[in-house]
C-alpha cells in the first residue's frame, strides 16, 4: 500500500510539475520579447499634454456647454445644451470620462515614477503643474471631485474607488503643489526638450506658468477667502508671472500622425460646423463688440453668407455682422425676427448670422491654457481690490492690448495697428470709471480675452457676474431658466463608484446644474 501511495504521489508531483511548466509556457506566450518593458516618462508626459486638447471632451464641455452658456456662441440645434439649459449626460460627463483616464492617470504615473530621481526633476515638476491645471478645470466644472486619489488606480486596489474631495481642500492643496513644483525645476536635471509641447523645455517659462495658474486660483478663491487669495496672488506675482505674449501657455502641435496631435476644439468646430447650419457667433458678443468698436470683431467673425455655394452672399463688412440670438430653435427664432428677417431666414437660414472665423480653426493652431492678457487683467483687479500697489489702469491697458495682439499667433491677418488698439482702450474709459465699473470692465475684457477658452470664461463669469448676461427662456430647460453653475457628474460614477459619488452629491447640495461650487459666492 505504501508503494502505491509513493507511486501515486510521484505521479501527482510529475503531473503538477508539467502543469506548472505548461502554465508558465502559456503565460510566456503573452509576452512579446521585442516589446519595451520600460517607458521614458517624458513620452508619457507628452501624450498626457496632447490629450488635454482632446476633441471629444472639448467639443462637449467647452463648445456645447460653456461657449453658448456664456453667450460667446449660439445655435438653433438642441444638442448645443449650454444656452437652452438642457441636460445631456454624455456631454456633461465628458470631461470626467476622458481626463481621469487619458490625462490624470498618465500624469500621476509620471509623477510617481520620477519622484525619487533628481535627474528627472523637470518632467516631475512639469507633470505636477499640468496635473493641477487639469484638475482645477475639473473641479471648476463639477465641484467636489476625486483629487488626492485621482489617477492612482495602477498603484493598488485601494485607489480603484477614489474618494471625492471637497473643493476647498482641493484648492488649498493645489496652491502647495504648484509652489512645490515651481521650485523643483533644475538646470542640472535632464531637460524636457521637444517632448515639451508647451515651452520646448524652457524651465523659466514653466515657472512663470505655475505662478500664473496660482494667480488664477487666487482670484477664484477671492469671494470665499479673500485673505488667503491675496496671500497666494501676491506670492505668485512676486515670484514672476507672465510678462508678455511670448509667455502665453499654449499647447503647440507637431507634424505627424493626427490622432491626438491636433487641436481637439478646432477639430470639433471644423469637422462638424464648417460653413454649417449649427454654430454661430452670439448676438450678445457681436453687439458688445460693435457697441465698443472692438477691433476683434472681424477676427472673431469670419463673415455672413455662404462663401462656397454663393459667393455673392458673403459679406465681411464689420457693420453688416449679426450675431445669432441665444436660446432658440429653428421654429422659435421666428418669434424674434422681423418680417424682412423672416424672409431672409427662410432664404439663407442660419447663414444670415455671423459664422466663426475659420482662420483660427486649423488643427495645428495653438490650444489655449492661460495667457499674459489674463494675468494682466487679474493684476488690474488685484490693484482695484487694493491687493497690490501698482496702477490698475496700466494693467488694464496691458491686458486688453495683449488680448488683441495675441491673435497673430493664429493668423498674420489678425494683426491690428497700435492706433486701433489704443483707440479701443481709451474708448473703454477705464481710468475715469467708478470702482464697480472698473470691475465690470475687467470682467467684460476677461470674457473677450478668453474667446475659445470658454471653460475659463464661464468660471470667471460665475465668480464675478461680468459681463451682465440675460438668461434665455426655453420652456424645456432641465432645471431653471438660469445660466448653469456647474456640470453634472459623469453618470457612470453612480454605478461604478456609488458610495463616494453619493457622499459628494449630498455634500455639495445635489448633483444639479444649478448647484454652486465652493468658490461661487457671487452674482
Amino acid at each position: 500500500m505504501k508503494a502505491i501511495y509513493k507511486i501515486t504521489g510521484l505521479f501527482l508531483a510529475i503531473t503538477l510539475t508539467f502543469s506548472s511548466c505548461d502554465e508558465d509556457a502559456l503565460l510566456d506566450m503573452n509576452i512579446d520579447p521585442n516589446s519595451a518593458t520600460e517607458m521614458d516618462m517624458q513620452y508619457l508626459f507628452s501624450l498626457a499634454t496632447l490629450r488635454i486638447a482632446g476633441e471629444y471632451e472639448n467639443t462637449r464641455a467647452n463648445m456645447l456647454y460653456a461657449a453658448p452658456a456664456i453667450q460667446h456662441t449660439s445655435s438653433l440645434a438642441a444638442f448645443f445644451s449650454g444656452d437652452k439649459y438642457f441636460y445631456n449626460a454624455q456631454y456633461s460627463g465628458a470631461y470626467m470620462e476622458t481626463h481621469y483616464t487619458g490625462v490624470i492617470r498618465s500624469l500621476a504615473h509620471v509623477i510617481k515614477n520620477t519622484a525619487d530621481d533628481p535627474n528627472e526633476a523637470n518632467v516631475h515638476a512639469a507633470a505636477s503643474i499640468l496635473r493641477v491645471f487639469d484638475l482645477q478645470r475639473m473641479t471648476d466644472l463639477y465641484g467636489d471631485i476625486p483629487y488626492f486619489q485621482a489617477g492612482r488606480g495602477l498603484e493598488g486596489e485601494e485607489f480603484w474607488f477614489p474618494v471625492y474631495d471637497s473643493q476647498r481642500d482641493i484648492y488649498y492643496d493645489m496652491v502647495e503643489e504648484l509652489k512645490s513644483a515651481r521650485d523643483r525645476f533644475s538646470t542640472s536635471a535632464r531637460g524636457l526638450g521637444n517632448q515639451d509641447y508647451i515651452y520646448r523645455g524652457d524651465i523659466n517659462q514653466w515657472r512663470k506658468f505655475a505662478n500664473s495658474i496660482l494667480m488664477r486660483i487666487a482670484m477664484r478663491m477671492s469671494n470665499v477667502d479673500e485673505a488667503k487669495a491675496r496671500e497666494v496672488f501676491t506670492e505668485a506675482l512676486n515670484n514672476g508671472a507672465f510678462e508678455s505674449n511670448s509667455d502665453n501657455a499654449y499647447i503647440q502641435f507637431d507634424s505627424g500622425p493626427i490622432g491626438v496631435n491636433r487641436n481637439g476644439l478646432n477639430d470639433g468646430y471644423w469637422n462638424t460646423y464648417k460653413y454649417s447650419l449649427f454654430c454661430k457667433v452670439s448676438e450678445t458678443f457681436v453687439d458688445w463688440m460693435k457697441e465698443n468698436n472692438d477691433p476683434r470683431l472681424m477676427i472673431v467673425s469670419g463673415g455672413i453668407g455662404n462663401p462656397e455655394a454663393d459667393p455673392s452672399t458673403w459679406n465681411t463688412d464689420p457693420e453688416a455682422q449679426r450675431g445669432m440670438p441665444n436660446g432658440y430653435n429653428s421654429t422659435t427664432i421666428l418669434n424674434v425676427l422681423s418680417g424682412s428677417d423672416v424672409a431672409l431666414f427662410q432664404d439663407q437660414g442660419n447663414r444670415m448670422f455671423s459664422m466663426l472665423n475659420l482662420k483660427y480653426m486649423d488643427w495645428e493652431d495653438p490650444y489655449l491654457l492661460i495667457t499674459y492678457a489674463e494675468t494682466e487683467l487679474m493684476k488690474a483687479e488685484a490693484a482695484v481690490r487694493g491687493w497690490i500697489g501698482s496702477d490698475a489702469n496700466t494693467h488694464f491697458s496691458n491686458g486688453v492690448a495683449a488680448a488683441i495682439n495675441a491673435w497673430v499667433d493664429f493668423d498674420d491677418s489678425f494683426a491690428r495697428s497700435a492706433d486701433q488698439v489704443n483707440a479701443y482702450i481709451q474708448g473703454r474709459g477705464f481710468a475715469s470709471a467708478s470702482t464697480e465699473d472698473k470691475l465690470r470692465l475687467i470682467g467684460e475684457e476677461y470674457w473677450a480675452a478668453t474667446w475659445l477658452n470658454d471653460i475659463e470664461s464661464w468660471s470667471n463669469w460665475r465668480r464675478t457676474g461680468y459681463p451682465t448676461l440675460t438668461p434665455t427662456q426655453d420652456p424645456n430647460r432641465f432645471e431653471a431658466n438660469e445660466i448653469p453653475r456647474r456640470l453634472r457628474y459623469w453618470e457612470a460614477e453612480i454605478g461604478a463608484n456609488p458610495e463616494n459619488y453619493e457622499a459628494a452629491r449630498a455634500r455639495i447640495g445635489g448633483d444639479f446644474l444649478m448647484t454652486r461650487v465652493w468658490w461661487d459666492g457671487g452674482n
